[in-house]
């Protein structure tokens, strides 16, 4: 027992000495680190050209420009550019002038007091001392933003009005050569099932943002919103006159049935609104063929708000008269 307790304790001392010692060169790396770090230090680094507010209607197109500065500050402050790749913010609005056919960017004592650099960094120089930015004019075009869905509806229910997208179409502005080839914006495929509620999704547009050909288009939006109302639909049958047209004025005929029952199918909201009005039934006495004596009713005109609109009659017999 007191030789197991001797060992303890001798482990014990010699393990606090190795944690003393592993606590006193920790201490003396970290006070060696904040020494160096305090120190100034002068150097050049290459700058990533950042173009700002450049106008709609144009497009840059040498945007791997650089510019090697050299700095002066002390190394805490080297520490942000050693960890992050150091960029300079150039603005077209402000910092840029048109020059023939390029944008010009110049060097000078107002820019190396510019803002971008804190108090504590010294701008020694920049190089080169004028960028030239290559350009192109933008084209700016509308297109149709295309909805892909595969909805299916609840037994009885179904769409009671148009869907409604906002926006229903984007603006592209890129190269000529790129958007005069874009038509239309699909969107993402939006799949639903046994819908019985008015539909309202965000759904995402298909855009080739991650296509390397199309870097230098811009789109106005990247979602579009999805609106339409849903009811529950019932079937309605009424009785419609028929009409004919086109009938030579020599010709007298005579034809039945004279009314033909038009089944559709509408929103129950909507039903008691539908009324035999509505409709317009026709028979095209010009389409029919020698020794034919019957024409094929056809609907001429319903309402918006209903669907599936048949005609349970096929076939008008008709005898000419005269």
């Amino acid at each position: 027992m007191l030789k197991e307790l001797k060992s303890k304790i001798l482990a014990s001392i010699k393990s606090k000495r190795l944690n003393v010692f592993v606590l006193f060169l920790l201490s003396a790396f970290l006070i060696l680190l904040f020494n160096k770090l305090s120190k100034e230090y002068t150097n050049t680094l290459a700058f990533n050209i950042k173009a700002i507010n450049v106008p709609d209607e144009d497009v840059i197109l040498n945007d791997s420009i650089r510019l090697d500065v050299t700095l002066k500050t002390h190394g805490f402050k080297w520490l942000k550019y050693y960890f992050s790749k150091p960029e300079i913010k150039v603005d077209f609005k402000k910092d840029i002038y048109k020059k023939d056919s390029v944008f010009v960017w110049h060097k000078t004592a107002a820019y190396l007091q510019n803002t971008q650099f804190s108090s504590q960094v010294s701008v020694l120089n920049i190089t080169p001392d004028t960028l030239y930015f290559q350009f192109d004019e933008n084209m700016v075009k509308k297109v149709p933003v295309v909805l892909q869905s595969d909805i299916k509806y609840s037994p009885g229910y179904d769409l009671a009005s148009d869907f409604n997208l906002k926006p229903d179409s984007i603006t592209v502005i890129g190269p000529e050569i790129k958007v005069s080839k874009i038509h239309y914006i699909e969107t993402e495929s939006l799949a639903l099932k046994d819908v019985r509620t008015d539909l309202l999704k965000t759904v995402k547009l298909k855009l080739p943002v991650n296509n390397q050909k199309h870097q230098d288009v811009k789109f106005s939006a990247v979602q579009t919103v999805l609106n339409a109302k849903v009811d529950k639909f019932t079937e309605g049958i009424l009785k419609i006159p028929v009409q004919l047209i086109n009938a030579p004025e020599n010709v007298r005929l005579k034809f039945f049935p004279k009314e033909v029952n038009v089944a559709y199918y509408v929103s129950l909201s909507d039903f008691n609104t539908i009324t035999a009005k509505d409709f317009k039934v026709v028979c095209d006495f010009s389409k029919t063929i020698n020794n034919q004596f019957f024409m094929v009713p056809e609907v001429a005109q319903y309402p918006e708000k209903v669907k599936n609109v048949k005609i349970n009659q096929k076939r008008i017999e008709f005898i000419i008269t005269k």
